[in-house]
């Protein structure tokens, strides 16, 4: 029973790495294809020497981020996970919130199969969701555009990620708040310093998760609770 499971789990995830690099490819092909079709058929192209110096400019800043996120969540998510929030992206607002709380609910453990699975077939909901939710938005732009530009509620738009994850993240503050207290007092007092750290949340995080690993090894070490 043991060989056919571990078996069956091997072509499963030969499985799910064929279908996601093909994925990746054909969503890759995807992006880069429709914005040049669009500037030939419009005669629109732009420079490439500037697009290149501008694309080189963003590289610089966000391959080091998305280095730091795809070892971050990877093990969150597992193989088919990754490939999904990866191609639709999102991770930070949808994906990742919708699969720790998935992974709460069922009551699965990271780096498990079974979490594996569900971290996939949540990711996969909350793109189908968010896709939905898209398309409404688009076909409803026109008629709520008066509301949506509405000065009153620019305040509420520009925090709603903040209490989302302020809320979120005291479910897990509360698991290990000895781990916690130096990671997020340092990161409080950096922004607070200096607002335009804002804009380097990737490394933040890397420098963040260190310090929380850090304190873990030596509480382990020292045969101390977190």
């Amino acid at each position: 029973m043991e060989q056919n499971r571990e078996a069956y789990l091997a072509k499963y995830n030969d499985r799910t790495h064929l279908y996601g690099r093909i994925g990746l490819w054909i969503g890759i092909v995807l992006l880069f294809a429709a914005p040049f079709l669009f500037g030939v058929s419009l005669n629109a192209m732009p420079d490439m020497g500037a697009f290149a110096k501008g694309l080189a400019q963003i590289a610089i800043i966000y391959i080091p981020s998305c280095i730091v996120e795809f070892l971050i969540y990877t093990p969150m998510l597992g193989a088919g996970g990754s490939y999904l929030a990866f191609i639709t992206g999102n991770l930070i607002n949808m994906k990742i919130p919708c699969a720790l709380n998935a992974r709460d609910i069922v009551g699965t453990e990271a780096g498990t199969t079974e979490n594996e699975i569900v971290s996939t077939l949540s990711v996969a909901a909350s793109s189908l969701v968010t896709t939905v939710v898209i398309a409404l938005g688009v076909l409803l732009l026109i008629p709520l555009r008066p509301v949506l530009e509405n000065p009153a509620l620019q305040p509420a738009f520009d925090n709603v990620v903040p209490a989302l994850f302020g809320a979120m993240a005291y479910k897990y503050f509360r698991r290990g708040k000895k781990l916690v207290a130096l990671p997020l007092i340092v990161m409080i007092v950096l922004f607070v310093c200096v607002p335009s750290l804002i804009g380097s949340v990737g490394f933040l995080m890397l420098i963040s998760g260190a310090i929380a690993i850090a304190q873990a090894f030596y509480a382990f070490k020292k045969g101390a609770a977190v």
